[in-house]
């Protein structure tokens, strides 16, 4: 089941430098580059947030197996979550499109002060 197009242009892709994804619309610190892995689809996976309260998440209606996810400050629509579809057993993968800002490691968040 496909729940977004692609549109092209997806540029965090094959994006892996060292840093922190944060929300475009609010700036709050979603996830760290560490948790970022290559995958066959072309939005940005990542296995875990950077905060327990990053993420907001609720059922998808279409799929048992993904939950809408949304920015836990401000409730800007990222993605979603694919229930145990994560590069190891039982681990999710997060997929998300342009709702991303990518802020490099050691310019302005404290998790992207993180070795």
């Amino acid at each position: 089941m496909s729940f977004c197009s692609f549109f092209g242009g997806e540029i965090f892709q094959n994006h892996f430098e060292p840093g922190v994804y944060v929300c475009a619309k609010c700036g709050y610190e979603l996830f760290s580059s560490r948790s970022k892995y290559a995958h066959s689809s072309p939005w940005p996976a990542f296995t875990e947030t950077i905060h327990a309260d990053s993420v907001a998440k609720r059922p998808e209606h279409n799929s048992p197996k993904a939950l809408k996810v949304s920015c836990g400050k401000c409730g800007n629509g990222l993605g979603h979550e694919f229930l145990n579809d994560g590069p190891k057993p039982g681990q999710s993968r997060f997929i998300f499109s342009s709702s991303l800002k990518f802020i490099p490691k050691g310019k302005g968040t404290s998790a992207s002060q993180e070795p």
